[in-house]
């Protein structure tokens, strides 16, 4: 078994990932909880991180490199922002070290885009974008990073043009517990899920998205009478939204330009599907592989071997 080398962390604002790196790149050990930043921000950010160091039982002059929420303004220490349009490569000279610590921690800046008519913001994402296409990937690439708050990233001969952030998944939870929508859906989890009333949302979300408001409530009023069921309205729901978000991503895409999806799980999934229904290609790459690589990246910037 190979030596450890390094400890990375990927810290969100609900969620704590953490992977004990080795000298030929390996995973030696991994540690997830939902201690992000909301809950490290009262316990303490070097006790939640000290603990788990224990439970791995990492050796004390080990090194870790940190991406995600942590560095925000209300996390454990403000690591900026890196401007674009900038070189992917650019937020592995950004990194900010912890003071008052035994071991040395270091924390990636993210990406800030301050457009006055679209400004726009990115933690952790960035590391997996430069983890999923390297430093010296070419052309020009859309990529998708689906999540509670999904981000299209515009990439050029390995840099980045500019971001959008979309709300997709915080809309989906809101929309469905908390407007007329619910009673629609209530139940949905006990139901197979309606492939056909997803597709048919995206599609028509993508082709006409001005008309967002009315195709969601679709959702209820198909119900109503035509008596669709719990799954195809949260199909409907679901689809909407994320025809929604491919639309306004793409909006001013050149034509042909490639899509990297970097995600994981259920959404993986969901944007395959989607990607499909509206015969786009694509190319998945894991979301948890991704964030790794560009962990490794910076880490073999700082602490070169």
């Amino acid at each position: 078994m190979a030596n450890p080398a390094y400890v990375a962390v990927d810290w969100g604002t609900s969620s704590f990932r953490l992977w004990l790196i080795g000298t030929d790149g390996t995973v030696l050990a991994e540690r997830r909880s939902g201690e992000g930043m909301t809950s490290a921000a009262k316990t303490g950010f070097s006790a939640v991180l000290a603990s788990h160091l224990t439970a791995i039982e990492a050796p004390e002059n080990l090194p870790v490199i940190v991406c995600g929420m942590a560095g925000a303004r209300q996390g454990w220490v403000e690591a900026g922002y890196i401007d674009v349009p900038a070189p992917l490569a650019s937020i592995l000279t950004g990194a900010v070290s912890v003071p008052g610590e035994s071991r040395d921690i270091r924390i990636l800046p993210g990406l800030a885009q301050r457009d006055i008519a679209m400004p726009d913001v990115m933690r952790g994402e960035e590391t997996q974008l430069l983890g999923a296409l390297g430093r010296a990937s070419s052309g020009a690439q859309a990529v998708c990073m689906p999540g509670t708050h999904s981000k299209w990233v515009h990439v050029t001969d390995a840099k980045v043009t500019g971001f959008s952030t979309f709300m997709t998944g915080e809309l989906f939870d809101v929309i469905s517990k908390h407007t007329i929508l619910s009673h629609a859906v209530a139940g949905a989890g006990e139901q197979p899920a309606d492939a056909a009333a997803f597709e048919a949302a995206v599609s028509a979300a993508f082709t006409r998205p001005a008309l967002a408001s009315n195709l969601l409530f679709t959702a209820r009023s198909g119900q109503l009478l035509h008596g669709i069921s719990a799954a195809a309205a949260q199909g409907r729901l679901s689809g909407t939204l994320i025809g929604l978000e491919i639309a306004g991503a793409l909006q001013d895409a050149a034509n042909g330009t490639d899509i990297t999806l970097v995600a994981s799980g259920r959404l993986q999934a969901l944007y395959e599907q989607a990607f499909r229904t509206l015969s786009l290609a694509f190319t998945a790459i894991d979301a948890d592989a991704a964030v790794r690589r560009g962990l490794s990246a910076a880490a073999d910037a700082i602490w070169p071997n």
